[in-house]
């Protein structure tokens, strides 16, 4: 099986810091993959990595086949994957529509002034249209995202890369802020999302374990620059050892490894 993203004994140093030292992870089509680790850990420096935000100092990043490496996160976009932008904190003064217009507008190649495209081009518009409604946003299009609940912004969020239209999807901490009550509603929306939109595999970044045990598929643990673990569920939170050196904290109970829409997401990827 030919890996959708793959990184080979990647290495990232500044001078004499090293902040990854020999990482190499695959992630397959239908794979939910979770990126776990201390502060420190060199969980961002592997992520702006594999988003060609960061050039590997050695070492290699390839998505479908081809060299990233540095060619940064609009281009990485353009041939099919996308990170969260986070527009909701850069731009808390935008709509809901104009947030995801910023987006679909990048991705139709509108870039000049893409606030005017949503008013006069009817593929942007209908593309804003579209990813609302997958994320139950259309009833909130006109509000100002500053004014969303927690949980909306987070959607809003992903919602903005989702508009990329993009093949794979790495997400940092997707209900973090959020209720306990309201964050696996989220995640249940988020994987029905990708499944409906043809995404073909999810990347997240999580400290949250109970959400890291219930929706991963593999779990990639990092600990000062390097690869410590890389297992399933079942075998990672069977190592109070590991789960102490990567968290801190005990494991969760693995009583739901995985939800249905998991599950559903991995089904409908793998054909």
């Amino acid at each position: 099986m030919t890996a959708l993203l793959e990184a080979n004994t990647v290495c990232k140093s500044y001078g004499d810091f090293h902040a990854l030292t020999d990482v190499s992870i695959s992630i397959n089509d239908g794979e939910f993959i979770s990126i776990v680790g201390p502060n420190g850990a060199g969980k961002s420096t592997l992520v702006n990595v594999l988003t060609g935000l960061l050039k590997p100092t050695s070492g290699q990043v390839s998505f479908r086949g081809s060299d990233i490496g540095g060619i940064g996160p609009v281009e990485l976009a353009r041939r099919g994957m996308a990170r969260g932008f986070q527009l909701v904190n850069i731009f808390p003064e935008l709509t809901v529509r104009e947030t995801l217009c910023v987006a679909a507008s990048s991705r139709l190649k509108r870039t000049i002034n893409p606030l005017r495209s949503l008013i006069r081009d009817r593929e942007v518009h209908d593309a804003v249209e579209e990813v609302a409604d997958i994320f139950n946003l259309r009833h909130r299009l006109d509000q100002r995202a500053r004014a969303l609940s927690q949980g909306e912004k987070k959607l809003l969020d992903v919602a903005s890369a989702f508009a990329l239209k993009p093949e794979l999807i790495l997400i940092d901490e997707p209900t973090s802020g959020v209720s306990t009550g309201d964050k696996h509603a989220i995640m249940e929306l988020l994987i029905a999302a990708c499944r409906k939109a043809g995404v073909r595999a999810i990347i997240q970044v999580e400290h949250d374990m109970d959400l890291v045990a219930r929706y991963s598929d593999r779990i990639v643990a990092l600990q000062a620059g390097r690869v410590l673990a890389n297992e399933k569920p079942e075998t990672f939170f069977k190592d109070p050892a590991l789960i102490a050196a990567v968290v801190g904290t005990r494991p969760p109970q693995m009583k739901h490894k995985a939800s249905n829409a998991a599950a559903s997401f991995a089904s409908a990827t793998s054909h």
